[in-house]
């Protein structure tokens, strides 16, 4: 099973960047397609982007869709969401997480979340 740590939270002012990093361990990183994942207090946890085992498909939440970015690099075992042009509304928990599919990543491992917080 795959373990997952995020870092690169923080605390950034309205129309600022962040770029949230996930390590992985274990040596079948790329076997698993990665996503990220956000919530605020009693809300559910929402998607917010995926990417494929190859790094060749990406999708995301409407809210997020030009503005952020997800990329992974297999050689590293790392996954990467660079997040621009912050809003106040992005802030959140976020959370990686490693699924066998892109489809069924919410059944995946996730990791313990990062803050953001996105100040107006």
């Amino acid at each position: 099973q795959v373990q997952l740590v995020e870092s690169g939270g923080g605390l950034v002012q309205a129309g600022g960047s962040l770029r949230l990093s996930c390590a992985a361990s274990g040596r079948t990183f790329g076997s698993y397609a990665m996503g990220w994942f956000r919530q605020t207090p009693g809300k559910e946890r929402e998607f917010v982007a995926s990417i494929s085992r190859g790094g060749g498909s990406s999708y995301y939440a409407d809210s997020v869709k030009g503005r952020f970015t997800i990329s992974r690099d297999n050689f590293k075992n790392m996954v990467y969401l660079q997040m621009n042009s912050l809003k106040p509304e992005d802030t959140a928990v976020y959370y990686c997480v490693a699924g066998s599919t892109l489809a069924t990543i919410r059944q995946g491992s996730w990791g313990q979340g990062t803050q953001v917080t996105v100040s107006s």
